[in-house]
């Protein structure tokens, strides 16, 4: 999957857009891969000397690839966007830093009415780094607070 069709499917832009790639991809499951750069905004004095990615941007990463597998389920609710109404159970295994290239794994675990309960994780060099539980509900953005560029 292209960076446009990425961007068809979740509404994030750079420097916020954390999904490079969509290697793998079915009705219930999700794998992305992400290359955190040096000069990426959240490394930037993140310990500095040592820079390690927020633990906060790993999760965000696993969320953007539900949203990119939710895409599917929002055809029926034009104009909505999955978003983050839960996380669960969030552990560090290990450091990403940067010159890391990651691979996020999301499976959906279940669906009901428009909840969707979702299990992410990360691995670096094929090892675990992260993993959480999470839900998203469609939500349909609000007009007055949504930004344009036209």
């Amino acid at each position: 999957m292209s960076i446009e069709e990425i961007e068809k499917a979740i509404p994030h832009r750079p420097p916020m857009r954390l999904i490079d790639e969509i290697v793998q991809r079915d009705e219930s499951s999700i794998i992305c891969k992400k290359r955190f750069l040096a000069g990426e905004f959240f490394v930037q004095g993140h310990f500095p000397g040592h820079p390690i990615v927020p633990g906060v941007i790993q999760c965000e990463c696993c969320l953007q690839a539900g949203a990119v597998l939710l895409h599917p389920y929002m055809k029926d609710a034009a104009g909505s966007v999955p978003v983050a109404t839960r996380i669960d159970t969030a552990k560090f295994k290990r450091m990403v830093r940067p010159g890391d290239t990651v691979e996020i794994h999301v499976t959906l675990n279940e669906q009901l009415s428009n909840a969707f309960y979702l299990t992410g994780k990360m691995l670096v060099d094929g090892k675990l780094a992260m993993r959480l539980d999470f839900a998203c509900s469609v939500a349909r953005p609000d007009p007055e607070t949504v930004e344009t560029t036209a």
